[in-house]
């Protein structure tokens, strides 16, 4: 068997382009989605991965700005910084660039960036939401995971599916969008026994644990929807590998996302999805 491929920079590419036209529709009506992101200046993936970020953003008729976090900012500037953007009517998503610097509390800055303006949808609040199936920002990458799974039609009801990773960002939100959908949902972990007996049986998988090549075709179960979340460095590697060896793997499921070009993309539009759906609710209440 060979997999079909889940194909995020494709899908993505859509999406942006159907973004484009709702934003042109805001902005007749005088309002252009902004987006936010608050990044620690000393880490290069995160500015990179930011700069991505401004960039589609743009492209889709979006504004967005950054502010850096530095070595020496202090817990209150980032505190009155986020009390800014979120008084900020013209700002409509706040992005929170994971991780910022070691001396700063994280999830006090969440905690006070709320759910209104969090598009990333990791804030406390935005994840109680979910846990309660009530409205709100769905967390970035594993909304992604379900774009795709609405646009190549797979039906996960009463799949059994297999998340493998706890994340509050990432591994736990897909559990939770996975259960929304009738799956029968198991969660690995780092303390997990037989994670290959896990993987013989689960029709789904969700790799976001962050160990390069850690899930091998030999461990699924024939006929696997596979979507790998991880992004890791190699050395000898040209590019970022994934949780799963695509080669082996992608010879035993049925579909299968890349690395890169999967859950990546898809990730930073449904991110930009999340803003767009922001300033189109601040329109219905005026």
């Amino acid at each position: 068997m060979s997999a079909q491929i889940l194909d995020g920079k494709a899908v993505s590419t859509r999406m942006r382009q159907e973004l484009r036209v709702r934003v042109d529709t805001l902005r007749a009506r005088g309002v252009v989605p902004r987006l936010e992101a608050i990044v620690a200046a000393q880490d290069p993936a995160s500015l990179a991965y930011v700069h991505m970020k401004r960039k589609w953003a743009e492209a889709a008729g979006m504004e967005s700005g950054r502010w850096d976090v530095l070595d020496t900012t202090t817990q209150d500037e980032l505190i009155a910084r986020i009390d800014a953007l979120n008084a900020d009517p013209t700002v409509h998503g706040v992005l929170l660039q994971h991780p910022l610097p070691k001396h700063l509390d994280e999830d006090a800055a969440l905690l006070r960036l709320g759910a209104v303006k969090d598009v990333d949808g990791i804030a406390p609040e935005s994840l109680g939401k979910l846990v309660a199936g009530l409205p709100g920002f769905r967390c970035a990458t594993p909304l992604g995971i379900m774009h795709l799974l609405d646009h190549y039609e797979l039906d996960v009801s009463g799949k059994r599916a297999l998340v493998v990773g706890r994340s509050v960002i990432l591994g736990k939100p897909a559990a939770l969008l996975l259960l929304e959908r009738n799956a029968t949902v198991t969660i690995a972990h780092s303390k997990t026994q037989n994670l290959a007996e896990e993987l013989a049986r689960a029709d789904v998988v969700v790799a976001a644990v962050g160990r390069p090549e850690l899930i091998r075709g030999e461990q699924l179960k024939p006929g696997a929807i596979v979507f790998d979340a991880g992004y890791n460095k190699v050395e000898g590697r040209n590019h970022d590998v994934g949780d799963c060896h695509f080669e082996s793997c992608a010879e035993v499921a049925s579909w299968i996302t890349p690395v890169p070009g999967g859950v990546g993309p898809m990730t930073v539009a449904s991110l930009l999805t999340n803003t767009v759906e922001a300033a189109e609710r601040i329109l219905e209440n005026r």
